[in-house]
């Protein structure tokens, strides 16, 4: 595993907290919450694909021929 998909989810937790502190600071509660859920949705995506690719991976392997 790459510590590639790490960095890029420590990299759109940043983006997120940063964007979520600037929106609430403006009074925007709502445009923050929504930055928040957008972003869980794409991490959860990323980590969604992983498990996928590991499934696949350990089905293949343990397949009989």
């Amino acid at each position: 595993m790459n510590v590639d998909i790490i960095f890029k989810i420590a990299a759109i937790g940043i983006i997120v907290s940063v964007l979520n502190m600037v929106l609430n600071k403006a009074g925007r509660e709502e445009q923050a919450m929504m930055t928040t859920l957008v972003g869980i949705v794409v991490v959860l995506m990323m980590v969604i694909n992983l498990v996928s690719n590991l499934f696949d991976t350990v089905k293949t392997m343990f397949q009989l021929y």
